[in-house]
C-alpha cells in the first residue's frame, strides 16, 4: 500500500514558494478554455486532461481536431509529443526503484510524468528515503495531475471572460517558469551550454525549418553540450 504520510507530503508539495503549480494551473486554464471553443463538453475536456495530463499534448490534439484529422492521426500525434518524456523518466525513475516496492506503484506513476512532477521531484528526492521516494511521487503526481483538472474546469467555465490574448499570455506562463527553472538550473557546464546554445540555434533553424527548428536546435544543442562535458570531466 501507499504510505499516507510520504503520500501526502508529496501532495502538499506543490503549496511551496517555488511550486509549478500556479503556471501550471495557468496553462490549463487556457486549455478548457480552448476545448470548450473548439466544441467539447465539460466531461470531455475533463477526461481529456485526466488522459493525456500534458500542455503540448493537448495543444496538438486541439489543433488536430480543428483541422479534422483522424483518431488514429491524432492518437500518434499525441503520442509522439509526449516521448519527449522519456528522458525525464530515465532520469527520475533509477532514483525511486526499491526492491521491496511493488511494481504496480511504478506502473502507476508513470502516469505523472510532466515537467512540474519532476523538477519538485528532482528538488526534493535527497530529503526522501530511497524506499519511500515512489509513494512521495505519486503523491507529487496527483497533486499535479488534480491541479490540471481543476483547471482545465475552471478554464472550461471561464471562456467567456477569456480573450484571446488573455489565453495566450496564460498559455506561456508555463514554458517562461520552466525557462528561468532552467537558468536556476545552470550549475554545470552541461546544463548552462544546453540551454545557451538551444536559445541560439532554435531561432537559427527557424529561418531553415520552422516545423523542426525546436527539434533540430535541441538535438543538436544538448549533443554538443553533452561531448563537451564528458571531455571537461575526463
Amino acid at each position: 500500500m501507499i504510505k499516507k504520510e510520504l503520500f501526502f507530503r508529496g501532495f502538499k508539495s506543490i503549496l511551496k514558494p517555488d511550486s509549478p503549480a500556479i503556471a501550471l494551473g495557468c496553462c490549463f486554464i487556457a486549455i478548457g478554455a480552448l476545448l470548450k471553443n473548439i466544441g467539447f463538453n465539460i466531461q470531455e475536456s475533463i477526461f481529456s486532461t485526466m488522459l493525456i495530463y500534458a500542455l503540448p499534448g493537448s495543444l496538438v490534439m486541439a489543433e488536430s481536431i480543428l483541422v479534422g484529422a483522424s483518431l488514429l492521426s491524432i492518437f500518434i500525434a499525441v503520442w509522439f509529443v509526449n516521448a519527449r518524456l522519456y528522458p525525464m523518466a530515465v532520469s527520475l525513475f533509477p532514483l525511486m526503484m526499491d526492491e521491496k516496492q511493488p511494481k504496480w506503484k511504478y506502473y502507476l506513476s508513470c502516469h505523472f510524468i510532466a515537467v512540474s512532477a519532476w523538477l519538485i521531484m528532482k528538488s526534493n528526492y535527497e530529503t526522501i528515503e530511497k524506499k519511500d521516494r515512489v509513494d512521495f511521487w505519486i503523491g507529487i503526481g496527483s497533486a499535479t495531475w488534480s491541479v490540471a483538472v481543476v483547471s482545465t474546469i475552471l478554464g472550461f467555465y471561464l471562456s467567456d471572460y477569456l480573450n484571446k490574448d488573455m489565453l495566450m499570455g496564460l498559455a506561456i506562463l508555463n514554458p517562461i517558469y520552466f525557462t528561468c527553472m532552467l537558468v536556476g538550473a545552470m550549475k554545470t557546464i552541461q546544463v548552462s551550454l544546453s540551454v545557451m546554445l538551444g536559445g541560439i540555434l532554435g531561432p537559427f533553424f527557424y529561418f531553415f525549418s520552422p516545423e523542426w527548428s525546436i527539434l533540430l536546435g535541441g538535438i543538436i544543442a544538448g549533443s554538443i553540450s553533452y561531448l563537451i562535458g564528458e571531455k571537461n570531466v575526463n
